[in-house]
């Protein structure tokens, strides 16, 4: 019972909530957009917090799960981007092993958040692709909206935090976090609508806002940079904005984005944070 508690954890830490009914309710949330992303959640995060266990690494981190979200994340991504094949389940299992040491090795030089999955599921994706010649799937083309579904964009803006373009799905994870955390769930709600709105002001197509492409990073950042302090939500909304802008940026130029626009962002608003605390001792 403690293992399937701290899997659940590692789901549930994909947006900082140490909570295994979080993470239980994550997982029904995939589970009823997809059975194989499901599945695939469930393998990334036992193979990278096992290996974390036989690497010995810290008995407390692997506990709260913070050696399996990175592993869940990856296992989605590559049955996202590529077909179920011996080849591509060969991928999902080293890329969930090597996120757990990236993982260890990155947390003793920065927060670390989803950048083992972002640098590892890069490097297998394109890997795949160029040396390999596996077929990248992507999604079937959705009709062209003219319009911002404000309603349909928020909750798939939660559901794409893990790869997951289903509304309902999304509103799960809502759930799952307001479960834990009633503040992390009012900024997450704030993030997804205010950058849902940024993605329209910056012109990004109406079709990537109300398929959640334009929030789920600054959802992220929100849940991340969160406190009870006035400024804080200052931060926050400098934080969705940057993302949005990093999202669009990046993904003019054919990257695929993952989560790096909430890591690079977020660690450039903790390093601006620090800046401005040692500017007021300084001052003092």
């Amino acid at each position: 019972m403690k293992f399937i508690e701290i899997i659940l954890r590692g789901v549930g830490q994909v947006m900082f909530q140490n909570n295994y009914f979080s993470g239980l309710l994550f997982l029904i949330g995939i589970f009823y957009n997809s059975w194989l992303f499901g599945l695939a959640a469930i393998a990334g995060t036992i193979i990278s917090t096992v290996s974390a266990q036989i690497l010995n690494y810290s008995k407390e981190d692997i506990k709260n799960g913070l050696f399996g979200f990175n592993g869940a994340l990856t296992g989605i991504a590559i049955l996202v981007f590529f077909e179920p094949t011996l080849g591509s389940i060969v991928a999902l299992i080293v890329g969930s092993l090597v996120s757990t040491v990236v993982m260890n090795f990155l947390k003793k030089i920065v927060p670390p958040f989803t950048a083992p999955f972002v640098l590892v599921t890069w490097i297998l994706i394109y890997s795949l692709v160029y040396i390999f010649k596996f077929p990248l799937e992507t999604e079937p083309s959705s009709a062209v909206d003219y319009s911002f579904q404000i309603i349909e964009s928020s909750g798939k803006s939660f559901g794409q935090v893990m790869f997951q373009n289903n509304a309902v799905t999304g509103f799960l994870f809502l759930v799952a976090i307001l479960i834990n955390d009633k503040l992390a769930a009012l900024y997450a709600v704030y993030a997804a609508v205010v950058g849902s709105l940024f993605g329209w002001l910056f012109s990004a197509s109406f079709s990537s806002i109300n398929d959640g492409l334009m929030g789920y990073n600054a959802i992220l950042c929100a849940i991340a940079l969160g406190g009870t302090r006035k400024k804080d939500l200052v931060w926050i909304t400098f934080a969705i904005i940057l993302s949005t802008l990093v999202q669009i940026g990046l993904g003019k130029t054919g990257i695929i984005t993952l989560t790096a626009p909430f890591v690079l962002t977020t660690w450039i608003v903790l390093g601006l944070k620090e800046l401005e605390e040692r500017k007021k001792k300084i001052a003092n």
